[in-house]
């Protein structure tokens, strides 16, 4: 191949250094109607609220265009998922934080966007949520349908969710509002002194 990596003029420091903040993927992982979208939108308003220079890559909406020739075989997923990853680390790169809503269910997947990014530039965010809660939310009528086998290869009935061994963060969206979870990762990041 003749390609050869172009250095760019301003550097993902500088860029950090404008925003007057680190530049980070916060890796919203679970299971559908788990919160994820929610909660990373709910993210992204606080932040912008403060100045933070952030997005929202949301699954269905990717799914819309830049993913829109894959399904949902495990082959797809992977791939759905590696293409992600080099949307957020293009983000990463511009100083922003990017705020990825992916049910992502395989670990290797998600270990795979991790190694792509620096040590600390990836935030696994689990959103915890039992199936049968996430089961009776059904905000997009998607289990229903899995259920009934009108859906196949829907994550959690027919084919398997791993769940983080060791994410940075863990959210219960069964057990806490929307705000308090949205507090935990606020404060987590200040804490880091990353916002």
């Amino acid at each position: 191949m003749n390609i050869v990596w172009h250095q760019e003029s301003v550097t993902k420091k500088d860029r950090r250094k404008k925003n007057n903040h680190h530049s980070f993927v916060l890796w919203f992982t679970g299971l559908s109607g788990s919160g994820k979208s929610t909660l990373a939108n709910a993210v992204a308003k606080t932040l912008f609220e403060q100045n933070v220079q952030c997005y929202v890559l949301d699954g269905d909406n990717v799914r819309h265009g830049l993913n829109s020739d894959l399904g949902f075989s495990a082959e797809d997923r992977t791939e759905n998922i590696r293409r992600i990853g080099e949307v957020a680390k293009l983000f990463v790169d511009s100083g922003q934080i990017v705020l990825t809503a992916f049910i992502s269910p395989f670990r290797q997947d998600r270990q795979l966007v991790r190694n792509k990014l620096e040590q600390d530039e990836f935030v696994e965010v689990y959103v915890r949520c039992p199936l049968e809660t996430c089961e009776q939310r059904d905000p997009k009528g998607l289990y229903k349908k899995a259920r009934s086998g009108e859906i196949r290869d829907f994550t959690g009935i027919d084919s398997p969710y791993e769940p983080p061994l060791s994410p940075e963060l863990v959210v219960d969206t069964e057990q806490y509002s929307i705000e308090q979870c949205v507090q935990q990762i606020v404060s987590y990041l200040k804490n880091k002194q990353w916002i």
